[in-house]
């Protein structure tokens, strides 16, 4: 394994270690300022307890990234705020439960003693009840940490920055060494912090002040080490070198920073890079944030958390104007621009000149053996196959478009990760993918796509939208007007197989694709 390809990712790792730091740590505390003082009052009241241990219980239930995507929906907002809040709700269980069996565990013989010594019930608590309880808390405390580091790795899809970055980038891309980077320091982190909680435990049971400060000092050493490791001379090979400022473009808009958008493939990753590279070319500070969810980021466009990012006409027709009909891609393109503006505030720079449509595949020597070539030839065989996509296709209306059309249904339909479903074609765990026109694994597995001559499958023009705030700043636009009609298909395509199946950087591909001067 290359040292440059280490130090290319720990380049990142401040950034992301501490947004992991600030998502768990807040969580903790702000779970254990709820769980504590609740736990107290419902250890007297019983069946408060009841009430609050299983409101708590069903919270845990939840599929954390289930409840990722709940907290955004709810709050309206992307980024580290809902992350924050499933997190706190995702750590009250443990530490109101230990603090509810801690207090109702003291032994009875001590709480007389104390009231035989006249103390009220508040001094009770305080002198005798939470010293006797604090190594059961702690205990709580220490679970609670290892359930939230854990679950902050999956804040990506909502905008979230946490070392979770680095295990979708890696999964999205087959990069070994992001997702080995992102998991070392995920479990470092987590046993880190389960280390110093248990000394810190241990410290409350021998009521050794020495141990405790260790554990304090410990804890605090980690809070810094974002800080810390930022001063090690990791590498700088940053995206910002794909471009360089034109010194003529300062404006009144230099202070502000726009922030680009992007879903959780490979192709929307490069397309964020080299959106970026343009607006920094004239100057424009940039933020990304990517492997957002598809539900999740026109929302965020819409109401200005980014301000600029790429979507597909297809996705857009479906899922925001919430048309079925079908319509010539020219019509689709026009109708788009104006409603996503009239009626969101959204607008449309144009198409970058390629389209990345939905495509049915097979492995070559499987169609032609079945002599399949177009979606009716499809239909005749289907009963007997399994198809595989991506997480989202079988829920959208184009499949039940496709279904209808064609009048046809698998026995078998997984969805999964993009990235994963080449293998299970080439395990031949699937007969048939959903893929995607521009995914350059398509060749590179010596797949063959499946003609839709009804044309049930709407186009897929790749559409650069930009927010109100983005649109006011002539410069800015001007700039990334360079990327209409700038990306051929078989360009995005092969930008996609390097990153894929080659392991080139994603800065990399983004370089091919942006426009020549």
């Amino acid at each position: 394994m290359p040292i440059s390809e280490i130090l290319e990712q720990l380049q990142f790792l401040p950034q992301r270690l501490a947004g992991h730091i600030f998502l768990s740590f807040m969580a903790l505390l702000i779970g254990g300022a709820i769980s504590l003082p609740l736990g107290v009052w419902c250890s007297r009241r019983k069946r408060a307890e009841q009430v609050a241990l299983t409101v708590a219980s069903i919270i845990q239930t939840i599929p954390s990234l289930a409840l990722l995507a709940a907290m955004v929906f709810a709050w309206g907002k992307i980024g580290w705020f809902p992350a924050l809040v499933a997190l706190v709700l995702y750590s009250l269980l443990p530490m109101l439960r230990n603090t509810i069996t801690g207090i109702q565990s003291v032994d009875p013989a001590c709480l007389e003693a104390a009231q035989g010594l006249g103390m009220s019930d508040r001094q009770r608590l305080r002198l005798v009840e939470l010293p006797l309880a604090a190594p059961t808390i702690v205990a709580g405390i220490r679970t609670a940490a290892v359930w939230v580091v854990g679950a902050a790795t999956i804040a990506q899809p909502v905008g979230a920055t946490s070392l979770g970055n680095y295990i979708f980038a890696g999964l999205q891309t087959l990069n070994p060494v992001a997702l080995g980077v992102g998991c070392f320091f995920s479990a470092a982190l987590a046993l880190s912090i389960d280390a110093l909680l248990g000394t810190l435990e241990n410290a409350v049971q021998s009521r050794s002040r020495k141990m405790g400060l260790g554990a304090a000092l410990g804890i605090v050493t980690i809070i810094l080490s974002p800080f810390l490791i930022s001063l090690l001379p990791l590498g700088k090979t940053s995206y910002t070198t794909l471009g360089a400022r034109d010194p003529a473009s300062a404006s009144q808009f230099d202070d502000r920073t726009y922030v680009i958008g992007g879903k959780g493939f490979t192709e929307q990753r490069i397309l964020a890079l080299a959106i970026q590279a343009e607006l920094e070319q004239v100057g424009r500070k940039v933020e990304l944030k990517e492997g957002i969810g598809s539900a999740v980021i026109f929302r965020a466009l819409e109401t200005g958390q980014i301000d600029c990012y790429v979507d597909y006409s297809g996705t857009l027709w479906a899922n925001v104007l919430g048309r079925d009909e079908f319509v010539s891609a020219p019509e689709m393109l026009i109708d788009l621009a104006t409603e996503l503006k009239a009626d969101h505030q959204v607008y449309s720079l144009g198409t970058l000149g390629f389209r990345n449509d939905y495509v049915f595949v097979m492995k070559r020597e499987k169609a032609a053996e079945l002599g399949i070539k177009t979606l009716d030839d499809l239909a005749k065989h289907a009963d007997k196959l399994n198809a595989v996509t991506d997480i989202e296709f079988w829920e959208r209306p184009e499949w039940a478009r496709v279904r209808d059309v064609y009048q046809f249904d698998f026995p078998q339909k997984q969805s999964m990760d993009a990235t994963l479903m080449y293998g299970a074609i080439a395990n031949d765990k699937a007969d048939v993918l959903v893929a995607f026109r521009t995914d350059g694994r398509i060749a590179a597995n010596n797949l063959v796509e499946i003609a839709d001559p009804a044309r049930a499958l709407p186009p897929y023009d790749a559409i650069l939208l930009a927010s109100k705030r983005l649109v006011e700043d002539p410069v800015a636009v001007d700039q990334l007007i360079k990327l209409v009609n700038s990306i051929s298909t078989d360009e995005m395509r092969e930008a996609n197989r390097a990153v894929d199946t080659d392991g080139t950087p994603v800065s990399a591909a983004a370089k091919r694709i942006m426009p020549k001067k």
